[in-house]
């Protein structure tokens, strides 16, 4: 599925596949998280980390009636505030989506799957 987007000059086609990198850039971008990680957990029996040019596999985008919803699978630095980390995912994610795509997102879920402990 796409968004589209009506302008005075004809139709503008935005799929989710580049709704799902920008978001996994902007959600990649915190302070916090250390990558994506898979958003299905049963049929990768394990929480992965994902390579940090493959944003889209932890994001899930669905499309609403004025504006779409956002799944973001995350994994985060062990020490790090989940709260604030998942806070600030959220505010980047939107904002990014508005100034970038001029998307707006009804929501933003974000999801831990996991906490990893980083090398000194």
């Amino acid at each position: 599925m796409a968004v589209k987007i009506k302008t005075q000059y004809g139709t503008i086609d935005i799929n989710n596949d580049v709704i799902a990198t920008v978001v996994g850039g902007a959600a990649t971008d915190n302070y916090g998280v250390v990558g994506m990680a898979s958003k299905n957990q049963i049929r990768d029996n394990v929480n992965e980390i994902l390579r940090r040019d493959n944003y889209s596999r932890g994001v899930v985008v669905r499309q609403e009636d004025n504006g779409v919803a956002i799944d973001v699978f995350i994994v985060v630095g062990y020490g790090t505030k989940i709260s604030e980390v998942s806070k600030n995912v959220q505010q980047k994610v939107r904002y990014n989506l508005d100034s970038m795509l001029g998307i707006s997102a009804n929501s933003v879920n974000v999801t831990v799957q996991g906490v990893r402990v980083l090398a000194d």
